[in-house]
């Protein structure tokens, strides 16, 4: 093999040209009617760069993609980081305001937007917000302006690269990228309830992805379903990102529906497979399972919640999948800080996340900074390669998370055992997890007192069997003739993505208040079942 294609490297945009050559004309994103090659995904690239630059967008600029799974999608942000830009993700459940709100606060200066999804017209829904410097939007699949569609875009850029100069100015941009070029920012929420962008750089995903990868025994022969959404870490980065290290196929999914799943599965022969517990469960539970080919499944990753041993030797067993692993990450460590390893035992894979990657320490601390032995409960906290860049715009937000030796302060609590296997028991931050995604209950409690009616608003996560988790909201009104549950249901999910939206509330005279005047979660826990839900 030629030496300069065994090379490691050390941004996307190194990559996509390594992998390109590296594989050539292999499929690499299959999309309903749309199969693009490596090597056509890389000249793709190339063109999408050259359109950008025609457009005025520069090496260090952000752009923002707002858009479900899709080959445009990876397309655009391969092309905003080819030419050393940034790439910013937003969910595609939020509403206008919320979208708005991340655009403005990461100086996006273009945006790619789905142009309808899920019957929504996602432009529309910017109408009338403040989405800061946002001087360029690019629709995907249809627009209202032909000029300015992801299609033009494209075709433009190829013709636009006929001309030397433009050449010249892609050439000129993509070395401008290094390893330590910001690569991305990931928005998270916290506990004061604004969301705060996460910067992490190309080598160091390139980096964590690589041992993702080979961890999990991606190669070139497997086709990877990818249900998990492009915006959050798990769908892009150990995701398509992981994919291209590898040189496997991608077969995105915008909308997950279990028998389109099966029926993708069986049809494109799938062998690695995604997604939260719940979505094996519910593949296990399908009726007709046993009447389509899954035979072809031999890898999947499930994420850091602890699920049932019966659960894991189901999968393995039933649905023949030869490797299957928990994972755990954050924003914060670019989305990765321990995996299970192929052979480990069906209980170590449903309680634990298994060890730390190749490069990273992960330990446990205790309340005055010191770390704790094997089996002690305490902070889990990270230190390695893949701790973020910092908070955007937030230099104090990210003195509080990484600490003067370098750790990352996860908010989660958890214990090691001997082996290294990470047991997640708890968490010190509010947030609960619903259907995979993550809900922070400041953020929920600050949106819930725009509510003409609600005066105070405190959120906690509960149990539930299907969703993990679901929020019940307690809620102080202005008025005693109180709104019924579907009045308030039906107001959140006019105002905030609909995973955010709490499944009960509760009409509260007072909140129960520390010396300091914070509420007290765990009170208002052992209370809950003294209080009837709102109907």
């Amino acid at each position: 093999m030629n030496p300069s294609l065994t090379r490691k490297p050390n941004s996307t945009a190194d990559l996509i040209e390594l992998a390109a050559a590296r594989y050539g004309e292999q499929p690499f994103i299959v999309d309903g009617e749309t199969t693009l090659s490596f090597s056509q995904t890389l000249a793709d690239v190339r063109a999408l760069a050259a359109a950008l630059l025609k457009d005025g967008f520069k090496t260090g600029d952000r752009a923002a993609i707002w858009a479900p799974n899709g080959w445009e999608w990876i397309l655009a942000a391969l092309a905003v980081q080819y030419i050393g830009g940034t790439l910013v993700t937003l969910n595609t459940r939020y509403k206008g305001q919320e979208a708005a709100a991340v655009l403005k606060d990461s100086g996006a200066t273009l945006l790619f937007v789905i142009n309808e999804f899920l019957g929504s017209h996602y432009p529309a829904l910017l109408n009338n917000e403040d989405c800061g410097h946002v001087e360029t939007i690019v629709t995907l699949r249809g627009g209202d302006n032909a000029a300015m569609t992801f299609e033009h875009w494209l075709d433009d850029g190829h013709a636009t690269l006929n001309d030397e100069l433009a050449q010249s100015a892609v050439i000129e941009a993509r070395m401008s990228v290094t390893g330590d070029t910001v690569s991305d920012i990931l928005f998270t929420s916290g506990t004061t309830g604004r969301a705060k962008g996460v910067m992490t750089r190309h080598q160091q995903n390139i980096e964590a992805f690589s041992e993702f990868a080979s961890i999990l025994g991606l190669n070139d022969r497997d086709r990877y379903l990818i249900i998990n959404p492009f915006f959050h870490s798990f769908g892009y980065k150990a995701g398509w990102l992981a994919a291209l290290l590898s040189g496997c196929a991608v077969y995105p999914v915008a909308v997950f529906d279990v028998e389109d799943v099966l029926q993708q599965v069986a049809r494109h022969q799938i062998t690695v497979l995604p997604g939260p517990p719940t979505l094996f469960q519910t593949i296990l539970q399908h009726p007709q399972r046993n009447d389509i080919d899954l035979s072809s499944l031999r890898k999947a990753t499930t994420g850091a919640a602890s699920i049932p041993t019966q659960l894991i030797i189901d999968i393995q067993n039933e649905l023949g999948i030869d490797t299957l692993l928990t994972a755990y990450g954050l924003s914060e460590s670019c989305g990765l800080v321990s995996m299970c390893r192929p052979g480990d035992a069906p209980e170590a894979i449903a309680t634990t996340s298994g060890r730390a990657i190749p490069g990273v320490e992960l330990a446990i601390m205790d309340d005055s900074g010191a770390l704790l032995g094997h089996e002690a409960t305490g902070e889990i906290v990270v230190r390695g390669f893949n701790v973020m860049a910092g908070y955007l715009d937030n230099p104090e937000a990210t003195a509080e998370t990484i600490d003067a030796q370098g750790w990352l302060h996860t908010g989660d609590i958890g214990s090691l055992d001997s082996a290294g296997n990470l047991r997640i028991t708890d968490r010190l931050k509010d947030m609960y997890i619903s259907g995979g995604f993550n809900c922070y209950p400041a953020e929920i409690e600050n949106q819930l007192l725009g509510h003409p009616d609600i005066t105070q608003a405190a959120v906690i996560g509960i149990p539930d069997e299907r969703m993990g988790e679901v929020g019940v909201a307690f809620l102080i009104f202005a008025n005693t003739t109180l709104p019924t549950a579907k009045q308030l249901t039906d107001w959140c999910r006019e105002q905030i993505a609909n995973y955010k939206v709490p499944r009960h509330f509760i009409a509260i005279s007072e909140l129960p208040l520390n010396a300091s005047g914070k509420v007290l979660k765990t009170a208002l826990r052992s209370q809950l079942s003294q209080h009837a839900y709102l109907t």
